[in-house]
């Protein structure tokens, strides 16, 4: 067994999961705890660092046999100072979680951006794997996404890059998005956007014969949606095809800007596998280049709610020069 170890982190806005990984690559333990959102998340440090020593306890490995920690938040992040700017989820802003558990671990503690390491996660050890350049779509609650070049995660100069969600998509008659512009991808192809586009059909007397007719909005879920889209219903195919064609057109504009060899659709979902992926690519295929469209491959993604804790683990030991494959 490996003498040394690496931690992933991935907080989220219900729970926190962590994963331990020897130097080599496997992972040996993975855990959670609740996120404790209280007094805008200042709780969360020592009940993450009370867990690590618990489990590490438990495993028989000391704080001096842990050599890196990567760790993915939810919101916009200053990597240089280990700085959580906002994150609306949990309340925190500029929050020094990277100083914090670095100085409480004893550790080198390596910050990103979740969606990012989410990415890097199917970069290393899922879908991506073998991809020198690749761009992940994470389709949930929202649309989250990261851009791998030459076996880097790409940030831009303020961070931000890989922010998919927020593409326009639809600049005339968008809706509203929670970042304040209109017509982001996030409004009409994460699950919140597809529940709520069937809500604005129904409204609209939009598919009266629609079986989606008599299901309450609370308790309506995109399984919901592919289900009787597999039934054949209009009103569910309708929505389904409308997020399709948006999702293929922001590929689309992304792949003709940076000609990536695959395309990595992950979050809930992508449950649906090829009920999603198939329109997606046919669309892309409509308003990619010919040539762009030849190289690129869409596959789903593989690691599930295991992405971020991988991908956090890649970040500690690529920052640290461990990394133990040519990703």
């Amino acid at each position: 067994m490996s003498n040394t170890y690496l931690l992933g982190i991935d907080v989220g806005g219900t729970a926190i999961k962590m994963a331990l990984f020897t130097k080599e690559g496997p992972m040996i333990k993975k855990w959670s705890i609740p996120t404790d959102k209280r007094e805008k998340g200042s709780y969360i440090p020592d009940d993450i660092e009370r867990s690590v020593i618990k489990e590490l306890e438990n495993e028989r490995i000391t704080l001096e046999q842990l050599e890196g920690v990567g760790l993915g938040v939810p919101g916009f992040v200053d990597i240089e100072n280990g700085t959580i700017e906002f994150a609306v989820n949990i309340g925190w802003r500029d929050f020094p979680l990277a100083k914090i558990l670095s100085k409480s671990l004893s550790v080198p503690v390596f910050l990103d951006n979740d969606a990012n390491l989410a990415a890097a996660g199917e970069y290393w050890k899922g879908a991506g794997r073998s991809a020198k350049d690749m761009i992940c779509f994470t389709i949930g609650t929202g649309v989250g996404g990261g851009v791998i070049v030459g076996g880097n995660i790409v940030h831009g100069v303020e961070g931000m890059a890989g922010e998919v969600g927020h593409i326009t998509v639809d600049p005339f008659r968008g809706k509203t998005c929670n970042c304040g512009k209109t017509g982001c991808l996030e409004t009409v192809a994460s699950a919140t956007g597809m529940v709520s586009s069937v809500t604005e059909k129904r409204e609209n007397k939009e598919y009266p014969t629609s079986i989606l007719q008599s299901t309450s909005e609370e308790k309506l879920t995109t399984k919901e949606i592919f289900e009787a889209a597999a039934r054949k219903d209009p009103l569910a195919t309708a929505v389904i095809e409308e997020a399709a064609l948006y999702i293929g057109l922001a590929a689309a504009n992304a792949c003709t800007l940076l000609n990536p060899e695959r395309i990595v659709i992950g979050g809930g979902v992508s449950a649906a596998g090829e009920a999603l992926l198939s329109p997606i690519q046919k669309y892309f295929q409509r308003y990619a280049l010919e040539k762009v469209a030849k190289g690129t491959e869409f596959v789903i993604a593989e690691l599930g709610n295991d992405a971020g804790v991988t991908g956090a683990a890649w970040l500690a030991a690529k920052s640290l020069g461990i990394l133990p494959e040519n990703h």
